[in-house]
């Protein structure tokens, strides 16, 4: 009769599943080594290293730069510009210029020195000379006069002429070390409109900071400025001139102001200089220069009309000599008294007096002794008539008059 054997079940059992874990694990052992044979060729073309081998990293960085296809290049921009041509084109005609005087001490005189520099424009080259162009208050007072050019050769220059109702001054110099490209070229001035721009080259400050350029726009055209001539209070003469805003400092003054054409366009002569205002350089037009430098270079002086008078305004006599001593009518409160008349000149042999008051030129209103100068200087020449009507004893009269050039009225 059979029987149930629980415990030899639970052996039978045992026993088998002992073999079924051998033949597990076997099949696994075989599978793991089938895995790192496949895996192992893979994993040799990665570069892994321990992290404590710097040396080896560095080592193996570098070479792989060396042997890289990576070139490096060193880079440089070129920028050219309207602004960069003209620059090239008319930097080396603006020059460094030195006023020397003599100096004293404890009123013995110690030698020369120099007293100011400015900038200048060589604007001829002929017959072996070269030509500068510049401020009469950069060469005012000098017993020498040095220029530097562009490449520091200095050359010793003579003055052939100036101008204090213009602001120039010609200076004539050896033409040796100047080439044709160091000439520039003149522009048309009357042509410039507000907002076009220019440039400014120079020496500001003196000639540490020579061929200084800056960059500005014009910012006005048909300016006019009022000038005191002789330093006595009272105004001469009221300048022409373009306004800019490129920067213009002391020993800017004569140097070039050009347009995108490196066309001299100006003579660069003044700046506004007041705490509230910042920007207003000032320029001598070309077109206005040109014949004042024509006339300083053939005469040394500027051929102009003269009348032989000096002058006062009369609104700068009292009323009671008004009144008392020209007779004036009371409706007369403007003109220009004649102070004095020089002999043998247009005004003495038209008949003009001392105390006589000028009202009126061809016509003209005239009101004070710039407007005079405007229209003797800008309206007529030497050998023109001209009308005068003025008051004397308080009555109006006219006479015409020839005029002949001077340096006087």
């Amino acid at each position: 009769m059979g029987y149930y054997d629980e415990e030899s079940q639970r052996s039978g059992k045992q026993k088998g599943n002992r073999g079924g874990y051998f033949l597990a694990s076997l099949l696994g052992l075989l599978l793991g080594a089938i895995l790192v044979i496949i895996a192992v060729p893979q994993l040799s073309n990665y570069n892994i290293l321990p992290y404590d081998v710097n040396e080896d990293l560095a080592e193996t960085d570098e070479e792989y730069h060396n042997n890289s296809n990576v070139n490096t290049q060193n880079v440089s921009v070129d920028v050219t510009t309207d602004v960069t041509k003209a620059v090239e084109k008319a930097g080396d005609s603006v020059v460094g210029i030195t006023n020397i005087q003599s100096a004293s001490f404890w009123g013995q005189e110690s030698g020369q020195q120099e007293a100011g520099t400015g900038s200048g424009v060589i604007y001829k080259k002929a017959g072996g000379k070269a030509y500068v162009v510049t401020n009469n208050h950069v060469v005012e007072g000098a017993e020498q006069l040095e220029v530097t050019l562009a490449d520091g050769t200095k050359v010793t220059a003579e003055l052939i002429g100036t101008d204090v109702w213009t602001d120039l001054a010609v200076l004539e110099m050896s033409g040796k070390n100047i080439k044709n490209d160091d000439v520039i070229q003149f522009g048309n001035s009357d042509e410039l409109k507000a907002g076009e721009p220019v440039i400014a080259i120079g020496n500001p400050l003196g000639l540490n900071f020579s061929g200084s350029v800056t960059q500005g726009v014009i910012s006005g055209v048909e300016r006019t400025i009022p000038v005191d001539i002789n330093q006595d209070g009272m105004e001469d003469w009221q300048a022409e001139v373009l306004q800019t805003d490129a920067a213009i400092n002391p020993g800017n003054s004569g140097g070039a102001l050009v347009n995108v054409a490196g066309q001299l366009v100006g003579i660069n002569s003044m700046k506004i200089a007041q705490e509230a205002v910042e920007g207003i350089g000032l320029a001598i037009p070309t077109n206005y220069a040109q014949p004042i430098i024509e006339d300083l270079e053939k005469y040394g002086e500027v051929k102009r009309p003269a009348m032989g008078i000096t002058l006062q305004n009369v609104s700068e006599v009292p009323a009671y000599h008004q009144q008392e001593t020209l007779k004036l009518p009371e409706d007369v409160r403007n003109g220009v008294m004649v102070r004095a008349v020089q002999p043998n000149t247009p005004a003495a042999q038209a008949g003009l007096q001392e105390l006589d008051v000028i009202v009126e030129l061809d016509g003209e209103k005239i009101n004070n002794n710039i407007e005079l100068r405007k229209h003797l200087y800008n309206e007529k020449n030497v050998g023109d008539q001209m009308k005068v009507k003025f008051y004397r004893d308080g009555k109006l009269q006219e006479v015409t008059m020839k005029l002949t050039d001077g340096a006087r009225l």
